[in-house]
């Protein structure tokens, strides 16, 4: 697996995003979806990458992103593996990448929200499982029964 950052444009990116949106929506309460679409993802404040399996770029596998909310926080977006591809270690592997890349940017803090319907919870139990323990809101977020709210403390 090689992951890329951006890809935005790419049309096996941008439907994978797609599909990711779409699921999160048809998965979530109305008006509780917040999966970002490709148009959002182009914001200043964030770092997206793709994952592939294949150097040549023809079989993306995942997708992920990380916020800026301020110097010390960051939050994880748009993480979303392939339907095929899950089970295989792709969304850990991302995970850790943003992990990574907040530390290298010096952030001590980073946060996602998640759905807290049963289709989550696979996300849910490789967030815990990479030491994201579950929080209240932060940043705009208010509190909804829709999401889980995560958090690690960068050390």
């Amino acid at each position: 697996m090689e992951i890329r950052e951006g890809g935005l444009d790419e049309p096996h990116v941008i439907a994978l995003l797609d599909a990711h949106v779409t699921r999160a929506r048809a998965e979530t309460g109305r008006g509780s979806a917040h999966a970002m679409d490709h148009g959002a993802l182009h914001a200043s404040d964030m770092t997206f990458w793709s994952a592939w399996e294949d150097e040549a770029r023809t079989t993306i596998v995942a997708i992920g992103a990380l916020k800026v909310l301020s110097r010390d926080h960051g939050e994880v977006k748009s993480m979303h593996v392939a339907e095929w591809a899950r089970g295989r270690g792709y969304g850990a592997a991302m995970l850790r990448h943003i992990i990574t890349a907040a530390r290298e940017r010096g952030m001590s803090r980073l946060s996602l929200e998640t759905g807290a319907w049963p289709y989550f919870a696979p996300a849910r139990a490789m967030y815990a499982s990479h030491g994201f323990m579950e929080c209240e809101p932060f940043g705009d977020y208010l509190a909804d029964p829709n999401s889980v709210f995560m958090t690690l403390a960068l050390g």
